[in-house]
């Protein structure tokens, strides 16, 4: 199969041997993948019990794509003591789109970048990584920024953002799907820093764009 540009997340669930209802877990992981593939028609697949891995054939969708993931696990938190996260390294770059659960036949320098990248954030506390083919480290920070915004993200204000991330909604079509005051939205909204993960997004949204439409 010929060399396409893709994105790729590579993930695993932070502290996955600390978790009690390691069946709820799964259950959370599974919808959350499922999610993926009928928002962005992403090819998925899982390894290792606790790891997953995503496909893009839309990078520009890449980190949208891993901010809801994160989203989806944290609204899934049994408790403000134990918050379920994730580790997710996001590459852009060439390689071929594999089936469904058959990632191990994947090629292309994007998936070895998204797994090095994963690598190396297990050794430290932050959870997000985002790979270039060409290092951008000003994007680098702002996307250390960001992780550091959803690590403080409560079950509340992660529920909110897992709507609003996958419809442009206003906030009182918000407040009516989820059966909340407009002004419940709007501090939920708030203490998830959504104008800034918005701007951050549109950010990364055309940087990918422009580096993957940049001649080579």
């Amino acid at each position: 199969m010929d060399d396409i540009p893709l994105g790729v997340l590579t993930g695993d669930i932070v502290g996955s041997r600390r978790i009690k209802d390691a069946v709820g877990l799964d259950k959370a992981l599974e919808s959350t993948l499922a999610l993926l593939e009928t928002q962005y028609a992403a090819r998925v697949d899982r390894y290792r019990g606790d790891g997953f891995q995503v496909a893009l054939h839309s990078p520009a969708q890449a980190m949208m794509a891993a901010v809801l993931t994160r989203a989806a696990l944290i609204r899934h938190s049994p408790s403000r003591r134990e918050t379920w996260d994730a580790r997710i390294a996001v590459a852009v770059g060439a390689g071929d789109l594999p089936e469904t659960g058959r990632f191990a036949s994947a090629n292309g320098e994007v998936y070895v970048r998204s797994g090095q990248a994963l690598d190396a954030l297990s050794e430290g506390d932050t959870r997000f990584a985002l790979s270039f083919p060409e290092p951008d480290d000003t994007l680098a920070l702002l996307t250390r920024f960001a992780d550091a915004v959803i690590q403080g993200w409560t079950h509340n204000a992660a529920e909110v953002m897992y709507w609003r991330l996958q419809h442009a909604e206003t906030q009182k079509a918000l407040a009516e799907r989820l059966g909340r005051a407009q002004s419940t939205i709007h501090q939920r909204l708030h203490a998830a820093r959504w104008p800034l993960i918005k701007e951050y997004l549109v950010h990364v949204r055309q940087r990918i764009t422009a580096v993957m439409e940049a001649p080579r």
